[in-house]
């Protein structure tokens, strides 16, 4: 007959030489090697069971200490593996939650680069302006009736437009100004109106759990 053995752990304590199937449990700690084993162990307490069917006395005795030991192993093949699943999913959250943060702070840095790209861009577009600024007052002085200036490599080219300027708004006659009417939800009367009790048709309030990584 084959001998049932397991090495000795707080889990799994050691199973007695005895008559039954084999099943050899190394505890290599992997999620992969602990559902081998506890297939193994499956099956080593079915061909156990059958033997509690054995005519002779002794056999069935044997028969019931291995399935016992065998059950014994198979609760802490059980507990190893919640153990395990619980260890890799708390290093899958650990390393979830270090990517969080290194993302969220790579935004912020990107968000600080961004606004001093745009004011780099602004202070070089107004520097920009104020050079043409320059430039055409210069040439227009020197060639008051010019309208374009060639160079080698450039060309300043004039158009000609008209454009309203307003001296004075509320001098106006009411039937030059155009109205403008916008509207939109009070969100914090309606909430308080809300919450005291009040219904109001087309609002209503929700919960919402917000989580953030610290």
């Amino acid at each position: 007959m084959s001998v049932l053995t397991a090495p000795a752990s707080p889990l799994a304590p050691a199973l007695p030489q005895a008559a039954g199937p084999s099943c050899n449990l190394q505890r290599s700690g992997s999620l992969w090697q602990l559902g081998i084993e506890a297939q193994e162990l499956t099956t080593a307490i079915g061909q156990l069971a059958e033997q509690l069917e054995a005519d002779d006395d002794d056999s069935r005795a044997q028969a019931i200490a291995d399935l016992e030991a065998a059950l014994l192993a198979e609760e802490g093949n059980k507990q190893a593996l919640v153990a395990k699943a619980v260890a890799e999913r708390f290093r899958a959250a650990v390393a979830t939650c270090w990517v969080i943060e290194h993302l969220r702070s790579q935004a912020a840095y990107r968000h600080q680069q961004a606004k001093w790209l745009t004011e780099l861009s602004r202070s070089d577009s107004s520097r920009a302006d104020a050079l043409e600024d320059s430039l055409v007052l210069v040439l227009t002085r020197l060639q008051p009736t010019s309208t374009r200036f060639s160079f080698p490599n450039h060309e300043l080219t004039s158009h000609k437009s008209q454009a309203v300027e307003i001296a004075d708004e509320d001098a106006l006659p009411s039937e030059w100004l155009a109205l403008k009417t916008t509207s939109q939800p009070d969100k914090a009367a309606i909430k308080e109106a809300l919450k005291a009790g009040r219904l109001i048709p087309g609002a209503h309030l929700i919960s919402r759990r917000s989580w953030r990584i610290h």
